[in-house]
């Protein structure tokens, strides 16, 4: 066994290790071992000396993130491991060497027994963000791990962590290569992906399956994709034959992907507007035109304490689209905060039908996909919800 430093849990406090809950809070610990620092990999024992788990502290209110249940004796073998494990589960989802789909997740944190860890492929490039000063300090080993598994295939490695995590960076953001976006396919639709300056790490591909989804309802109809970003949702509206399409977003950078995309993937020049706005104001001003809309808004909500702020907030912004649908049309709501729960979203978006005072069903239930896998033990990892409403 490898000689890694350790933490000691109260013996009352071991049961969720057990059940194989992979975040130990500090209000479990006993104590620590003399010099463990922010991002050192620890060993955790009960106070009778029994082995629980190997994984990276972290001084704050999660103070182990494990990575393993099974005493390891190289990192390095575990990471290698968890790495040849990601990508043969997307080999075995389709999504590797698909023509018409050529981008993915790869890692995605506790659901491939890496927490902290976020690694998303483009078509040859691997954007990396580390969310725990653990992983922050993995970034050679990341690098090995992706080159041990795709080999020539892999062109670009571009560490994006500064974006979340400070500390523990290189001088340099790209640990292989030099691009700083690409051109990806997408279910056989053209994007463009801007990993240096997009949100996350370019572009929302836990949406992917979705937005296939909104094609089966956009054919003859007139769009409106709310906080659109690069215009996902509407690429494949125009693409399934909407009649016209309007994309918003407060960001003007976004509104400028989204008009690059559409271009890309509108051979029959269906009408598409760009419009820079807030979405709030938008729909409170907007004529009543649509037959299908989008809401996919930004997270409402970090943290326990703005839970209720946001879950008002989801009432609201469906509220104003109900308004604003025609009789028949269809709305895509979308819920990433992950403190809101299902049933909260759902009671929010409920609340808002009923101040509405329209009859609507629900078609679909809807969360992230498969290539963002969620741990049996974690919960917590269910961070999308979405439902898609028939609004009479």
């Amino acid at each position: 066994m490898a000689d890694f430093n350790q933490v000691i849990l109260h013996n009352r406090k071991v049961d969720a290790v057990k059940r194989f809950h992979p975040w130990i809070f500090s209000g479990a610990i006993q104590q620590i071992g003399q010099g463990v620092e922010d991002g050192d990999v620890v060993e955790v024992y009960s106070a009778a000396g029994d082995y629980l788990a190997t994984g990276h502290y972290a001084t704050g209110s999660i103070a182990v993130k494990v990575l393993s249940f099974q005493p390891i004796d190289r990192i390095e073998q575990l990471f290698l491991h968890r790495f040849q494990a990601a990508l043969a589960l997307r080999q075995q989802l389709g999504l590797v060497g698909n023509d018409r789909t050529t981008c993915y997740r790869l890692i995605n944190a506790e659901g491939d027994g890496l927490p902290g860890l976020i690694v998303d492929w483009y078509a040859g490039a691997a954007v990396v963000q580390a969310y725990s000063a653990g992983m922050g300090r993995q970034l050679d080993l990341i690098q090995h791990c992706l080159q041990a598994i795709y080999g020539t295939a892999l062109t670009t490695i571009y560490d994006k962590s500064a974006a979340v995590f400070g500390k523990h960076q290189p001088a340099t953001p790209h640990l292989l290569g030099s691009a700083i976006q690409g051109d990806v396919l997408e279910h056989g639709h053209h994007f463009q992906v801007n990993w240096q300056e997009g949100q996350k790490t370019g572009f929302f591909l836990d949406q992917r399956e979705h937005r296939q989804l909104l094609a089966a309802y956009a054919s003859g109809k007139q769009v409106l994709n709310t906080f659109c970003y690069s215009g996902g949702f509407s690429v494949y509206a125009i693409q399934a034959g909407a009649t016209l399409v309007h994309s918003v977003d407060s960001s003007t950078k976004a509104i400028a992907w989204t008009d690059h995309n559409v271009t890309r993937n509108n051979p029959h020049q269906v009408p598409h507007a760009a419009i820079a706005g807030d979405v709030f104001e938008f729909l409170k001003q907007c004529e009543p035109i649509y037959d299908v809309l989008v809401l996919d808004p930004p997270a409402f909500a970090k943290s326990q304490s703005a839970r209720h702020s946001a879950v008002m907030a989801y009432k609201r912004l469906n509220k104003l689209a109900f308004d604003k649908l025609r009789p028949n049309g269809i709305v895509f709501t979308f819920s990433c905060s992950q403190v809101v729960t299902p049933d909260l979203f759902q009671g929010a978006v409920m609340a808002g039908a009923i101040e509405s005072g329209r009859r609507i069903r629900i078609l679909h239930h809807l969360t992230q996909p498969a290539d963002h896998p969620v741990s049996i033990y974690h919960p917590e990892g269910l961070y999308l919800k979405g439902l898609v409403l028939a609004v009479e």
